[in-house]
């Protein structure tokens, strides 16, 4: 705001009202002149959001427009041919920076059969060697969470998969809130693709893998497409480039942003345009025109120079 104010924009033309969602939002969408929302966040809110402008709909001058960006349970689906040291940075990079704290983090990971020894050694291997701290000491490369109720909803679900048959905490596991809500980096492998933590999204540092059989390639990609309701972001991993086509198509209805050979999260405002679908959002694309024209109200005006004088037209004559 205070960038505008210095180039010049008039007073008016853009107002910042901060405070609780909870005290700004009724207040806003009751209002008349209510135009438009673009909410981040929660797909629970952002569903009693649309719900309310729903109800004040005859109160309105106009109709709202209403964008949302909400959750995600982000998918990194691995071919046979993925490159495994490129898969692995990418699994570490998209599931543990900012904590997982993202909505684009990588939550859940498909990986085939013959190249699961080989990530697993290198994934646990590189897991163990993660710093995690406060945020002062740079070589630390995951702070804490970010309060007190996220720090025990995640360790929630790490208590879960721990006392399931059907999962294995092969990395971190530990919580700590001694001293700070410290969650190390962990990584859960299970039986069950339709494991509790491969479908909700966490928001933490945990992600889980489910490793198919490589015969059963389709089948694991029917499974990527069909478990999360949410549709934000993925990844898909190989160096065969038919393979990574055939892929692409069919998880095309899977994730707004999809990588090919990188990690879940790091899309550029200005630069890669972002947004989900599903029930992760509106999928308007932050960062693109599409963006931008939602928010215009076109106007059209129709200027006559040669008026009619008859409201009679030829065709109506008789013969």
């Amino acid at each position: 705001m205070k960038v505008l104010q210095a180039a010049g924009l008039p007073d008016g033309v853009i107002n910042f009202l901060p405070g609780p969602g909870g005290s700004v939002g009724p207040a806003v969408m009751a209002h008349p002149m209510l135009a438009g929302i673009h909410f981040t966040g929660s797909t629970a809110v952002f569903k009693e959001m649309w719900r309310t402008v729903g109800r004040n709909l005859d109160r309105y001058k106009g109709y709202p427009r209403i964008v949302g960006e909400t959750g995600g349970k982000d998918f990194v689906f691995a071919h046979p041919t993925a490159d495994t040291q490129a898969l692995v940075a990418a699994l570490i990079g998209g599931a543990f920076s900012y904590q997982g704290q993202k909505c684009s983090a990588t939550s859940r990971v498909y990986i085939p059969q013959s190249i699961w020894p080989s990530v697993q050694t290198r994934l646990t291997e590189q897991v163990a060697g993660i710093k995690v701290g406060g945020v002062e000491d740079f070589t630390h490369y995951m702070g804490a969470v970010i309060d007190r109720k996220a720090f025990d909803s995640i360790q929630a679900y790490i208590d879960y998969a721990r006392e399931s048959d059907a999962a294995e905490i092969i990395a971190g596991g530990q919580c700590d809130d001694s001293t700070g809500f410290f969650i190390q980096p962990t990584v859960i492998v299970t039986t069950d693709p339709q494991f509790k933590t491969m479908q909700e999204e966490i928001f933490g540092p945990v992600m889980t893998v489910f490793v198919y059989p490589d015969e059963n390639l389709d089948k694991a990609l029917d499974l990527c497409a069909t478990t999360s309701k949410y549709a934000l972001t993925g990844a898909i991993f190989a160096r065969d480039r038919a393979a990574i086509a055939a892929m692409e198509q069919r998880l095309c209805y899977s994730a707004g942003n999809l990588y090919i050979n990188d990690k879940t999260t790091g899309a550029f405002v200005g630069l890669q345009p972002f947004g989900g679908a599903r029930a992760s959002g509106t999928n308007e694309k932050v960062g693109s025109k599409q963006n931008v024209s939602r928010w215009l109200s076109p106007r059209t005006i129709k200027e006559n120079f040669n008026p009619a004088v008859d409201y009679r037209c030829g065709l109506m004559e008789e013969r």
